[in-house]
């Protein structure tokens, strides 16, 4: 990330703050852009999804495989 401003989502207003204004266990960052910190929900949710979709594949790595024998 290029040094300049940063936004954080705070959690426990749902603000976006320009710079680290609260306390870090309410923030959620930093983002390049105003934008990117707005959606800073959206994109977790979207990760954690991605990453149990991977876990899931992980688990079952060799499952069918096992089946057969």
């Amino acid at each position: 990330m290029t040094e300049g401003t940063q936004f954080y989502y705070n959690l426990s207003t749902g603000a976006v703050e320009e710079g680290p204004q609260s306390q870090v266990t309410d923030l959620m960052g930093p983002y390049a852009t105003r934008e990117e910190a707005q959606r800073a929900l959206q994109t977790a949710a979207s990760r954690n999804e991605k990453w149990d979709e991977d876990d899931e594949a992980w688990e079952s790595f060799g499952a069918e495989g096992e089946e057969k024998r």
